[in-house]
């Protein structure tokens, strides 16, 4: 066999696993029903653009009317185009967004929020997210490669294991989180109710990361104390990178009040500013309030996060969509969280390998959620 024809054979084969993938997502994951319409949103890079095409063939072929729109590269720092917004306003049934970075930032969301109940929300696809008016996955760095591998796994028992580790974190008062690399963390988690990304979004108002793959919650405002250890990998401004010095980020009240470290805890430090400075570069041009900004601005440095990964064919790459879906690892976000009442420009997952984690109920009973990395609460 000469070199053309193995690359096409394996070319092939990366597409088979691709498509098989696709299909797991649409009938496993989504649960696609005849006529029901689905927006995806891409950007023209390879991976993306080729699960996204995946994806739109799948849906058709389960009865579903797909639209894929293409939109430049973004980062988190920047702005969706308005063009995109405006397709999910329209409210599809379902909304991909399979992105190289990201999916943008809703520029009038943020300068008016969008109000539900008692809540505000600074992205359209939040909003209607959220107000469970649609279902939605999204990939931010997805790779081919990556949904190929993460996607086909066994669901049931992902969705057990969400569910028990659920059930305990929302009757915690707080949870207590060390590693040998030095990490002890006490989060406040009173009012505070956790999410799951268990692969399951058949339902209007259930979504999340493919792959999935973990259990995560937003820290009670102003209650974090102690430090972290970042020894797996962490988001930048501009990508992941995979950590070879620990970063040591010093805790108070819930916001990171020092970093220590080599050059990896440097970028950080210039990242967290960068989301600082962008909040008030928006106040400075108009685009959003002064006292808005100046929250915004602050919570740059918020614990926006504890999320812990459990899908058992995910590894440490250097991307955090797979990374902090990694079995034996949890992650900690700065910036923004998931209650939307610490919004910020930003939100860093930083990875810890091999932590032990405790929750702490009110009435003083501890669990064990894992210890040294591995699962201890049962099922």
């Amino acid at each position: 066999m000469n070199s053309k024809s193995r690359m096409t054979d394996v070319r092939q084969i990366r597409n088979a696993r691709l498509k098989k993938a696709a299909l797991v997502a649409t009938e496993s994951v989504l649960g696609v029903k005849q006529g029901e319409t689905a927006l995806i949103i891409t950007n023209p890079e390879t991976n993306v653009y080729s699960i996204s095409a995946a994806m739109y063939d799948a849906i058709l072929e389960f009865g579903g009317k797909p639209v894929l729109a293409v939109q430049p590269y973004k980062t988190q720092l920047d702005f969706a185009e308005k063009s995109v917004i405006e397709a999910i306003r329209s409210n599809p049934d379902i909304c991909i967004s399979l992105s190289a970075e990201k999916l943008g930032k809703d520029e009038g969301g943020i300068s008016t929020n969008y109000r539900l109940g008692d809540k505000e929300y600074d992205h359209i696809f939040d909003y209607l997210y959220r107000g469970k008016k649609m279902r939605a996955f999204w990939s931010p760095s997805v790779t081919a490669e990556m949904f190929s591998k993460t996607v086909p796994i066994d669901y049931a028992r992902l969705r057990e294991e969400c569910a028990a580790i659920k059930s305990v974190l929302d009757k915690a008062e707080s949870v207590r989180v060390t590693s040998s690399k030095g990490t002890d963390l006490t989060i406040g988690l009173r009012n505070r109710l956790a999410e799951v990304d268990d692969g399951d979004f058949r339902r209007p108002g259930t979504g999340g990361n493919l792959p999935a793959g973990e259990v995560y919650i937003s820290p009670e405002l102003r209650s974090s104390q102690g430090t972290i250890a970042f020894d797996g990998s962490i988001s930048l401004e501009k990508g992941d990178l995979i950590i070879k010095e620990p970063i040591i980020a010093r805790i108070k009240d819930n916001f990171v009040h020092s970093l220590e470290g080599g050059k990896e805890s440097e970028i950080l430090e210039k990242t967290l500013q960068s989301g600082r400075d962008n909040a008030l570069a928006m106040v400075k041009s108009g685009k959003m309030d002064a006292a808005v900004g100046d929250q915004y601005a602050r919570n740059a440095r918020n614990l926006g996060e504890l999320g812990i990964g459990l899908n058992r064919k995910a590894e440490i790459v250097g991307n955090m969509l797979e990374d902090e879906k990694v079995y034996s690892t949890c992650h900690i976000a700065i910036g923004a969280n998931y209650d939307d009442d610490a919004k910020a420009m930003i939100h860093l997952d930083g990875l810890i390998k091999r932590p032990t984690i405790v929750a702490r109920a009110a009435d003083g009973t501890e669990t064990e959620i894992m210890a040294d990395g591995k699962l201890i609460i049962s099922v």
